[in-house]
């Protein structure tokens, strides 16, 4: 179960989608809210020609009280609404803050990056706190609504410990949607066959299809998004990877290229 929810908290353009689709979890899981406002207060100090060190306090105080607003804001907000909640300011950037905060969570929640002019993702921390921390990671994309328990959902399955990792994280999500489509590219499945996860599934309530393709018409992260194309998921809940020791697996070179593509939100588990 989903109790404590860890949400980043800015005031970039994904912030009201972070906060809408939390609460809706929240909701539906009795979960508790942490707000993490990440201010690196380090950068405000500074080596000065003879090796010395000074703080630029001007500079420094405009930031505290940058975040003292989105606290005040926030917790106004959060005020009107009927789940437990807190807003904490953490000193670090926002890697290593919500990285430590996550550690007694159940779900994080960012953002993916907005869309550049050639249609990519500016980077955000999404793909690196997914391999960073314990727990799964739900990735917005600013330009769509909140999250929804009621649209398709989207599986990418290798059976790999990963892909079997971001399963069993999402699906108390999945109960309530229209349809759950498994996905496998290629012929290697890895150590666990597909059936057994859609049998894990089913325990849950949840009765997914299994869609087989071949890597014949694409890479298997092209197939992954011409599937997504197709399906139009709420959600697509795949298996979080770095870079391969010795050779790209199945996914390899999924995660990055999804988080960069990003047709729907993703939820990421390493």
């Amino acid at each position: 179960m989903m109790r404590n929810i860890l949400v980043q908290a800015d005031k970039d353009a994904g912030m009201a989608m972070r906060m809408e689709s939390a609460l809706a979890i929240g909701r539906r899981f009795g979960a508790h809210l942490s707000f993490l406002i990440s201010s690196p207060y380090q950068q405000f100090i500074a080596a000065d020609p003879f090796g010395g060190l000074y703080l630029a306090k001007e500079q420094l105080a405009q930031a505290q009280l940058a975040d003292l607003e989105i606290e005040k804001r926030l917790s106004a907000e959060l005020a009107r609404e009927d789940v437990p909640w807190d807003v904490a300011v953490a000193d670090g950037d926002a890697l290593s803050t919500m990285t430590l905060a996550a550690t007694l969570s159940d779900l994080a929640i960012v953002s993916l990056g907005a869309r550049d002019r050639r249609g990519h993702r500016v980077p955000t921390i999404a793909a690196d706190l997914a391999l960073t921390v314990p727990v799964p990671v739900l990735a917005l994309p600013p330009e769509r609504g909140p999250f929804d328990f009621d649209a398709p959902m989207m599986v990418a399955w290798n059976g790999s410990p990963q892909a079997a990792n971001a399963l069993r994280a999402g699906v108390s999500l999945m109960g309530d949607a229209r349809n759950v489509v498994l996905v496998t590219v290629g012929d290697d499945e890895g150590r666990v066959p597909a059936e057994n996860a859609l049998r894990y599934m089913s325990r849950y309530g949840v009765h997914g299809e299994l869609r087989r393709e071949t890597k014949s018409t694409g890479t298997a992260e092209e197939v992954l998004e011409r599937v997504a194309a197709e399906i139009s998921p709420g959600l697509i809940v795949m298996g979080a990877f770095g870079r391969p020791r010795l050779r790209e697996t199945l996914f390899g070179g999924v995660t990055r290229y999804l988080i960069e593509a990003a047709p729907a939100p993703l939820l990421l588990a390493h």
